[in-house]
């Protein structure tokens, strides 16, 4: 069976709060069990946030333009990110809280000053966000760690992540690639999810998943159904929380069911074979055809072919096997519509 690597994306959905972060964490780290068949399937692998650093975000102008959506946590889009922000020594916190709770934990670092974190602590895997995947500067920084690496695709093509393998792949080998849609929340005719077949295709050293930004569950299931290998996907304790990510997130209930039915399908995909399952044999003897008798047969009657039918349990003579009961002798009286079993006819 295979296992698909989850990634809960906190991002920057904590609100500037270590609390919420943490209540994230235990959010993600709860047992999900299958009711329907009482089976405990393992939770989420690991979760995901998003350092920024502000001297290299935004041009000075952008970083003091007025901020006045509801979701602004400060009158200028600078104020708005400050906020956001929490420091080396949280993210720190939130890592050995994740480690405790047995996630693996994932950074998206967005700036080559970001990596000061990695002087406390070394994330088990760090990602490259879509915006960066032209951001040669800072691929070559993030690959020279030889941490794993995880890139976003969203807004790249072919060309695009060509060059950043080859700036990468100079320091080492140990990556990731999603396939993703930088449209939030995406509209189901933009996501194209054959492109996890196309990447599995034509770049099979690494390996392929998706992150997504659709509203609801059924998309990050279907990719894994199609391949996908890592699934990432935004979590929030309240879709109605201030802040611009909430909305387009999974909530708590949300986590739970995605988690549920990504270990099902993982279950369900079974082999590239085509047989009779061992599951099913109840339900064959139950409801499968039998030849069965239209009328009575007497005990010492030769039994005719135009007196037979077919009569469910299935665990007698199939039609295909008529010819092994027409022409014997029945050795008992059998009643009409009623199943013929071997012991019913003379040797």
């Amino acid at each position: 069976m295979k296992h698909t690597y989850i990634i809960g994306e906190i991002g920057q959905n904590h609100n500037g709060s270590v609390e919420i972060a943490l209540q994230l964490i235990d959010a993600v780290a709860q047992p999900v069990v299958d009711n329907l068949f009482g089976r405990e399937l393992l939770p989420m692998d690991a979760v995901k946030l998003t350092r920024r650093d502000l001297n290299e975000e935004l041009s000075a102008s952008a970083m003091l333009k007025p901020y006045n959506s509801p979701h602004s946590f400060g009158k200028t889009y600078g104020e708005h990110r400050a906020f956001l922000e929490l420091d080396d020594n949280q993210h720190f916190e939130i890592y050995r809280y994740a480690k405790s709770k047995g996630l693996e934990f994932v950074e998206t670092l967005c700036a080559r000053g970001c990596l000061s974190m990695l002087k406390l602590f070394q994330p088990d895997r760090l990602k490259v966000a879509s915006r960066d995947l032209t951001n040669h500067l800072l691929l070559d920084a993030m690959a020279e760690t030889r941490i794993p690496l995880i890139l976003s695709t969203g807004m790249g093509g072919p060309e695009e992540l060509d060059k950043a393998l080859d700036v990468i792949t100079k320091h080492h080998n140990n990556i990731s690639i999603l396939h993703c849609l930088s449209q939030y929340p995406s509209e189901y005719s933009n996501i194209n999810l054959h492109t996890i077949s196309y990447l599995k295709k034509n770049y099979p050293g690494y390996t392929i998943g998706y992150s997504d930004h659709s509203i609801g569950i059924v998309i990050p299931a279907v990719a894994v159904a199609l391949g996908a290998e890592i699934i990432e996907k935004h979590i929030t304790l309240d879709r109605n929380m201030k802040g611009t990510d909430h909305q387009g997130s999974l909530g708590i209930d949300g986590i739970y069911r995605m988690v549920r039915d990504i270990r099902n399908v993982e279950i369900s995909l079974g082999e590239e074979e085509f047989f009779i399952s061992d599951a099913v044999n109840e339900t064959r003897y139950k409801l499968e055809r039998s030849v069965a008798t239209l009328d009575i047969v007497k005990k010492g009657e030769v039994i005719r072919g135009e007196i037979l039918h077919l009569l469910s349990p299935g665990n007698g003579f199939k039609w295909e096997q008529r010819g092994m009961i027409i022409g014997k002798i029945a050795s008992t009286d059998i009643p009409a519509n009623e199943v013929i079993y071997p012991e019913m006819l003379m040797p």
